[in-house]
């Protein structure tokens, strides 16, 4: 678990913010189009609901099928210190 996410497990006040304007963002146009481009890539690809706790990189274009959705194994690379 990452640290925005113990922050906000652990206070509840600020969970409640952010969710209220989470709720907001999603109704948005940019905001309902991101959630739907991402679950018809879900669907495209047949990880979509089946509960095996793989996602499709949500981005256009994106082929890439089966990743595992924990951000800490995803994006490895970006995190790593380049020497």
């Amino acid at each position: 678990m990452g640290e925005t996410a113990k922050y906000y497990q652990k206070n509840r006040a600020a969970r409640l913010r952010r969710l209220k304007q989470q709720s907001k963002y999603n109704k948005t146009k940019k905001g309902l189009d991101l959630r739907v481009n991402a679950n018809k890539l879900n669907k495209k690809l047949g990880t979509y609901g089946n509960g095996d706790g793989k996602d499709a990189a949500h981005y256009e274009g994106s082929t890439t099928k089966g990743r595992l959705q924990s951000p800490s194994i995803n994006r490895k690379s970006r995190l790593k210190i380049r020497k």
